[in-house]
């Protein structure tokens, strides 16, 4: 089956762009407070709950892989790109990176104990997200949480340039209660939202969201 054509762009683009976007965006420690405390508090709770490690999914060159797994978290990342994976090597040897795509994770049902989506499904068509979403309730334990981050909005962006090369991916930007029914018609609950207006290097509206998959024994808080 042919690969789709959305993925071939990311990956090109991300091979192409990898040795500048290392020197061009920041590193976690240098993220926003608010953006950090949700990190933390993912991480937390992955950490008391035990199910499993996490899987950070579009792990670029590794950064915020080793930030949770400075956090105490037991972390592996996956990405499309050789170069990012590669780069990721480098950088962190005594983690493991994987090259492989969210639209089909090779990972067993019921394995992880935390999925990160950091500001890594924007290049997805809306119309992949279920399947995307799907992947991510599978792959996740009873009981298991996913922290999703990224730009929102209601626009659809063909950039020509990014981090000073030529790429070719698109940017789908989503209302967040979009992205949230989404999840939840993937049987994900969705426990907690931040919502961030632009500010510092950040020129977009973005958000975090926080879910978990239902399992025995789980009983939710409200939303914040």
């Amino acid at each position: 089956m042919a690969e789709p054509s959305f993925l071939t762009a990311v990956r090109e683009s991300y091979d192409t762009v990898a040795a500048d976007y290392v020197q061009r965006v920041p590193s976690p420690a240098e993220l926003d407070p608010l953006s950090r405390a949700m990190l933390a508090g993912f991480a937390e709770l992955v950490r008391a709950d035990g199910a499993g490690p996490v899987a950070d999914l579009g792990c670029g060159p590794g950064r915020v892989t080793a930030y949770l797994a400075g956090l105490g978290v037991s972390a592996f990342g996956v990405d499309l790109s050789p170069e990012m994976v590669g780069l990721a090597r480098h950088s962190y040897p005594n983690l493991r990176f994987t090259e492989g795509s969210m639209t089909a994770l090779e990972t067993g049902d019921d394995e992880l104990g935390g999925i990160l989506a950091w500001y890594s499904t924007h290049h997805t068509p809306p119309r992949w997200l279920p399947g995307v979403f799907a992947e991510f309730h599978r792959t996740l334990a009873p009981g298991g949480y996913l922290l999703w981050g990224d730009y929102v909005g209601d626009e659809r962006l063909r950039p020509t340039h990014g981090y000073g090369r030529p790429v070719s991916y698109e940017s789908y930007l989503l209302p967040l209660e979009r992205t949230v029914g989404l999840l939840e018609q993937a049987g994900l609950v969705v426990t907690a939202r931040l919502e961030q207006e632009p500010g510092g290097r950040v020129k977009r509206p973005h958000a975090c969201l926080l879910a978990r998959k239902p399992g025995w024994g789980v009983s939710f808080g409200s939303s914040c």
